[in-house]
């Protein structure tokens, strides 16, 4: 990065060490630190749509879609993660290109299943052989983050469904007996009810989504984790900036930086719960009264 850089040979003590802090490798490393950020962004909200769809798909009064929504949350909830992890990338991803396959190669005569080997056609590869690396790594996060959202959607779907019915059934019957409609009350009064009774439910999932970030690294994708096992591991004389085995130091670094992380959360979300337990007829809300007198 810098130009007194250029032969870490010649580099001792600080210098080397800013140097080597400097590379191209930890710059990757640091940035990194974004894919997860990016990864916590944008599942946290895609995890929260799937599990609102399943909680209301749940709760419905038409038997097939009933049944789909408890399925859901069974299924998921009852399978480790990283094996749903593993099993869901590589089946969503074969998925796409056979599909692709059935549009793009219409004449080809192959199966694509070869004994254990899956195998479609050049040009309905997602991405293609011939696109930029970019597209590979974006395409890769986005599986992930799918992947992610359908696991968390199903946990956070049963404690929406448990937030939904916590909600007391008077208020939802005073609504009625003032004629609003079964869709207005559910909008008006057990949607915004209900938020108070899953917050620390949903404040727990977000506490395990971001442990559960280092999976990123098991579905091929350079975050932290990977980063910080490449970079720790020994290093010979062949390489710039040798030295011995330090992922003892980079994982405690990780630690580190996870509870950071979780402390910052910790902060927002109780700033989150006094909030929406202010006013509210439920024991937290009933305790801030008592302790506002």
């Amino acid at each position: 990065m810098f130009s007194s850089c250029a032969d870490p040979k010649s580099l001792e003590g600080f210098s080397w060490l800013i140097c080597y802090l400097t590379s191209g490798k930890h710059i990757d490393f640091y940035w990194s630190f974004l894919t997860v950020l990016i990864l916590l962004v944008v599942t946290a909200p895609t995890a929260l749509a799937f599990g609102f769809g399943g909680a209301v798909a749940a709760r419905s009064h038409f038997l097939p879609l009933r049944w789909f929504g408890k399925i859901y949350t069974a299924m998921v909830r009852g399978v480790p993660d990283i094996v749903f992890f593993l099993f869901f990338v590589i089946a969503l991803d074969q998925g796409i290109e056979w599909m692709k396959h059935q549009i793009v190669c219409p004449d080809w005569t192959e199966p694509v299943r070869q004994g254990l080997e899956f195998r479609v056609c050049p040009q309905a590869k997602v991405p293609l052989g011939t696109s930029p690396q970019i597209w590979h790594q974006l395409y890769g996060f986005a599986l992930a983050v799918f992947t992610f959202a359908i696991v968390f959607g199903a946990f956070a779907a049963n404690v929406l469904y448990g937030a939904m019915n916590a909600v007391p059934r008077a208020q939802l019957e005073t609504a009625e007996s003032y004629g609003m409609s079964h869709g207005q009350v559910f909008r008006r009064i057990l949607v915004p009810q209900m938020w108070t009774y899953a917050l620390p439910g949903l404040s727990n999932l977000w506490m395990i989504l971001i442990k559960a970030t280092p999976l990123l690294f098991l579905l091929g994708v350079k975050d932290i984790v990977y980063w910080a096992r490449e970079l720790g591991s020994a290093k010979t004389q062949a390489y710039a900036y040798p030295h011995p085995d330090w992922r003892l130091w980079y994982f405690l670094f990780l630690l580190v930086a996870y509870l950071c992380m979780t402390r910052v959360s910790e902060i927002v979300l109780k700033k989150l719960a006094a909030r929406l337990n202010h006013g509210q007829a439920t024991a937290a809300g009933e305790a801030m009264r008592r302790a506002a007198q």
